[in-house]
């Protein structure tokens, strides 16, 4: 057995990241900017106004002081003549600041009769001008990599780009494996139980900007497995869930070696997860998951989130772990190391009793993965304990 550290390097190994491609603006939400951008144009392209009122010189200013309007600039539409010396331009938020003003006093300071307007309250020192190119000029960039969030949207769009640079997304084939699987829907039968890890697996993925195809139940033959494996050469990313133990039935590992996958690693120093397999397998990255479902959601977290960072070009691919204080005694740990599922609150963490890695509602009540070394002694209440958020 190897640890989850050297495991992770050898799977990292493995990928790397995957090609560019163009995508419109309108479909860039979610996916990873795999090029840096550049603004076209400066925003504001022109000094405007910020509030509703006046525009006037900042040097004629001042309480109870007189002006004639001599025009109106709203967004969209200009005043379109130079202002003179005690003359006004009615102006509305976004409106280009006309030549020969340079304040704006907002209406609430204004009284107005026809086309005189007197200062009737203090209008402060601020010009209520945005200045040209004060959010971004000709030039600014927006660094690569990053996971394109509804403000980078908003932002490119405001620098006038249309088509965007990302990385593909990557293609993960899931295949499960089993004839006790069927899939949610159907009617079980008496020994059998419905698959799901795929669809818990495959949430996570596309969480994570990857493109997932849930292929047909593979059944405990090598036959069946063969046909899965065709149906999955063109991904990326084949991940198998279960059938990747040393059982009579558990046949993914000598199925896939048959066809050719150069076996990275097998079995992991973890609880959950041992039974974990990598592998090249033609031009795609097989991983081997275990069947039980907290072991195959633990995985996902710890490795197959990871490698799809990695495809996707994404920095710091393995999340850096954070602490909590334990809110309970626990025992000492085993030889390998434990990810334990446990709830985080305001700093101060429960680890669940029952760690059984069949037992799903206990990982819906977690937000934590709670990390025990290997071997480590009994912990009091009150120890700092990493975890990893899940």
């Amino acid at each position: 057995m190897i640890t989850v550290e050297a495991a992770q390097d050898l799977l990292f190994s493995l990928v790397s990241p995957l090609e560019v491609e163009f995508v419109p603006l309108a479909n860039a939400a979610g996916r990873v900017l795999a090029q840096d951008v550049v603004a076209t144009r400066n925003q504001p392209p022109f000094s405007a106004s910020s509030m509703d009122g006046y525009a006037m010189k900042s040097d004629e200013v001042e309480l109870h002081a007189m002006f004639k309007v001599v025009g109106e600039a709203a967004a969209g539409h200009a005043f379109q003549e130079i202002v003179g010396a005690g003359q006004a331009v009615r102006i509305f938020t976004g409106a280009p600041v006309p030549e020969g003003t340079d304040f704006v006093v907002i209406q609430e300071n204004i009284t107005r009769r026809g086309d005189l307007i007197t200062i009737t309250d203090e209008p402060g020192t601020k010009s209520n001008i945005r200045a040209a190119g004060v959010d971004f000029k000709i030039g600014t960039t927006l660094e690569s990599p990053r996971q394109l969030a509804p403000q980078d949207i908003a932002l490119m769009a405001s620098m006038n780009i249309h088509q965007i640079p990302v990385t593909r997304k990557p293609v993960v084939a899931l295949i499960s494996t089993g004839d006790e699987l069927v899939m949610p829907g159907e009617t079980p039968g008496p020994d059998q139980i419905i698959a799901s890890n795929t669809f818990g697996l495959k949430a996570m993925l596309e969480g994570l900007g990857a493109e997932v195809r849930v292929l047909p139940i593979a059944r405990d033959t090598e036959q069946s497995l063969i046909t899965a494996f065709g149906l999955a050469k063109s991904a990326d990313l084949i991940v198998t869930i279960g059938g990747a133990s040393v059982g009579d039935h558990d046949l993914v590992g000598p199925v896939a070696k048959d066809l050719g996958m150069e076996q990275s690693f097998y079995k992991i120093k973890m609880r959950p997860g041992k039974p974990l397999m990598a592998g090249g397998l033609g031009d795609s990255v097989l991983i081997g998951l275990p069947g039980n479902p907290v072991s195959a959601i633990v995985c996902g977290h710890v490795f197959l989130a990871p490698v799809i960072r990695l495809m996707l070009g994404l920095k710091d691919i393995v999340p850096t772990l954070q602490t909590a204080t334990l809110t309970h005694a626990l025992e000492a740990n085993g030889p390998r190391q434990h990810y334990m599922r446990a709830h985080v609150d305001n700093g101060q963490m429960t680890v669940f009793e029952n760690q059984d890695s069949s037992l799903l509602t206990v990982l819906a009540d977690a937000n934590a993965l709670a990390i025990r070394p290997a071997s480590d002694p009994a912990c009091e209440d009150g120890r700092r304990i990493h975890y990893l958020p899940i």
